[in-house]
């Protein structure tokens, strides 16, 4: 006898087929809520904080930092979405989260960050040391309880925001040796200053959808023209500032000829793309921020090793 004769077999099959469809989506928005993406850029920096600090690389110890610290930043970026859910309501691009959808609630999105939190800091703590941990935990304090809600209060909240983004390559020098060094706040330095014309340019080209929401960035403070003034100033200054890991023996002579070839390209960018849509040089800009971080940091790593020789792993 077929098992469907009835309705009532029938009616108890169905939560059985839901069930895993329900927790494949229950476990998809959870990855939403650390904005994988956004995480992934972290790993990387830290990762070049890591090779390219001095000694050898304990390859197990390193994985384990990059684990934990993927924890911390998921956590940071899932309490920032709990706190700008009716935000993200408003926005075209954010919209769609987690949050705004009612596919979770800000109950577990919550409870999902803080736990996320307690175990990546702990573990980094473990897996690396003391330094390490604290510094993490500094970025995630500072993202979530200083720039998440200055946003809505002064555009300087960008200032502010990039000091846990240029956190990351600090992450992975101390999980290595333990303390940080001169030579370590130059990587600092050029992502914190990095992160200044990357994130005006998003503000400009989102500028309706910040509007909506009541986020005071720049261009809606001031105006388009005084944004695009900023950018160019930020981006003669990264130019200045991609140059110190050579000054101090990071990257020699060829990082500082590629650092200025990739700054004067992406100079580039900003001084000579606005002559058509302001949003359409915004959304280009914004793009070669992200290939110039990528070549910048890859440049740095492979003149490093071109010179000292492959990394010691152990």
């Amino acid at each position: 006898m077929s098992i469907f004769v009835d309705g009532t077999s029938t009616a108890r099959s169905a939560p059985s087929a839901r069930f895993p469809r329900e927790a494949l989506g229950f476990a998809g928005a959870l990855i939403e809520l650390t904005k994988p993406s956004v995480t992934r850029m972290v790993m990387v920096s830290m990762a070049c904080g890591a090779l390219l600090a001095p000694g050898p690389i304990r390859l197990l110890k390193l994985c384990g930092a990059l684990l934990a610290t993927a924890l911390v930043v998921g956590a940071a970026n899932a309490l920032n979405m709990v706190l700008e859910r009716h935000a993200d309501a408003a926005m075209e691009r954010t919209r769609t989260r987690p949050l705004p959808t009612g596919r979770i609630s800000p109950e577990v999105a919550l409870g999902f960050g803080v736990l996320a939190a307690c175990v990546g800091v702990t573990l980094l703590a473990f897996v690396a040391n003391a330094l390490t941990a604290l510094l993490a935990a500094a970025a995630l304090l500072i993202y979530v309880l200083g720039y998440t809600p200055l946003k809505r209060v002064s555009h300087l909240a960008l200032q502010v925001g990039a000091v846990p983004g240029a956190i990351p390559p600090l992450l992975g020098w101390s999980s290595v040796t333990g303390s940080l060094t001169a030579s370590s706040f130059t990587l600092f330095l050029i992502l914190y200053t990095w992160q200044l014309p990357h994130f005006l340019a998003i503000a400009i080209f989102r500028l309706r959808d910040y509007e909506r929401a009541g986020v005071r960035v720049l261009p809606a403070v001031r105006g388009v023209n005084a944004a695009a003034r900023s950018i160019l100033f930020y981006q003669v200054l990264l130019l200045v500032v991609s140059w110190l890991p050579g000054l101090v023996g990071l990257g020699g002579r060829a990082y500082l000829a590629s650092a200025t070839l990739l700054g004067v390209v992406f100079l580039c960018f900003g001084v000579f793309g606005r002559r058509g849509s302001e949003s359409v040089w915004a959304r280009r800009l914004f793009v070669a921020s992200l290939v110039y971080l990528v070549g910048l940091l890859g440049s740095l790593v492979l003149c490093w090793y071109w010179f000292r020789g492959l990394p010691s792993l152990v």
